[in-house]
């Protein structure tokens, strides 16, 4: 708002010397209210047209005043409000009261802090999944990069500015009715204080936060972070990896990290299977037979991954499945199983 305050200040001040000239007209040369608002008017917009009447003596002597005294605030007023128009300022004024508006009733949104290299790549992948992300970022400039056109112009995007570290901008972005939060800022520091933040307003949304340093891996998961990434640790272990593992690395990021892969992996809850598809070994479902999709692995309620689970285990509705398919494939499963469409 700091950015517009000088067409506010503009608008005063014209009020102000308007306010003078009706008030002068009137009281020294006994003009009308409207006489006086046309006199005012032609004078400090400088037209020359003619006067109502003759004026006194004194008319002279107050429209030279006026004359003097509303130059300088006309000229500051028609400059400033040039420039609130021609800057774009004026339309980023009317896309905020519309973002404010699509605020209201926005939930189950991702939010990402930082619109950086990490923050950035997580907004693309996020809306390569049809996520509805809500970046905060105070850089106009780093969003409205010709680069970032095709994010934009996302339906599912969105661009709150602000400092994500100001508790006010947080839940200006409805943190109470987020599903997830992303911080990827640079310093430490500002994660922590986010993660507190977010805590204190949303104790079940899922936070993921970056770290730069060793030791504030423990600190931000104490502070209520659900998952810490260093990006220099995976880096290194990434690239160690590919030499060791080349090919496994190779797959892995295939299906993980690289768009416009055919074959997803995704997370189906148990909490959401119907009634009769719950209690029943692997075998009985016939996942793979009845969808194409895999059944990969799956989490169970204290938390544990089962890698390649046996044929034989049984489904709770505490466990978490995680399938690999097709999204054809994966959406029939997610029908078949649920009763519903995923996506719904």
């Amino acid at each position: 708002m700091k950015k517009v305050n000088y067409i506010y200040y503009s608008f005063v001040a014209l009020f102000l010397v308007i306010g003078v000239g009706i008030s002068g007209f009137f009281l020294v040369e006994g003009y009308s209210f409207i006489e006086a608002f046309y006199m005012t008017m032609i004078t400090i917009s400088t037209v020359g047209f003619e006067e109502v009447r003759p004026l006194s003596t004194n008319g002279m002597l107050f429209t030279s005043f006026l004359i003097v005294i509303s130059f300088g605030v006309f000229a500051y007023f028609i400059t400033n409000a040039t420039k609130f128009i021609l800057d774009g300022e004026f339309r980023n004024l009317l896309k905020n009261k519309k973002m404010e508006s699509t605020l209201k009733g926005l939930k189950n949104h991702v939010i990402v802090c930082g619109f950086g290299r990490n923050g950035r790549q997580a907004v693309l992948d996020l809306l390569l999944h049809n996520e509805r992300v809500l970046l905060i970022e105070n850089n106009d400039g780093v969003v409205e990069d010709e680069a970032n056109d095709e994010i934009r112009k996302n339906k599912n995007f969105f661009h709150v500015h602000g400092d994500a570290v100001n508790e006010d901008v947080l839940l200006r972005c409805k943190i109470e009715s987020a599903k997830a939060l992303i911080t990827t800022l640079p310093s430490d520091a500002d994660n922590l204080f986010i993660t507190l933040t977010v805590r204190e307003f949303n104790k079940t949304m899922t936070l993921i936060s970056r770290a730069s340093e060793e030791h504030s891996d423990v600190k931000l998961r104490r502070a209520g972070a659900t998952n810490v990434i260093m990006p220099d640790k995976i880096g290194g272990t990434r690239m160690a990896k590919l030499v060791s593992q080349p090919g496994v690395i190779e797959f892995i990021e295939s299906l993980l990290l690289r768009s416009g892969v055919d074959v997803n992996i995704e997370e189906i809850s148990c909490s959401d299977l119907d009634s009769h598809n719950i209690n029943k070994s692997i075998k009985d479902l016939n996942i793979r037979s009845i969808s194409g999709a895999n059944l990969i692995g799956l989490k169970t309620k204290e938390g544990d991954i089962v890698y390649n689970p046996s044929p034989e285990r049984v489904i709770t509705a505490d466990d978490k499945l995680f399938v690999m398919g097709t999204s054809e494939e994966i959406e029939s499963l997610t029908c078949l199983f649920v009763g519903k469409s995923k996506n719904k």
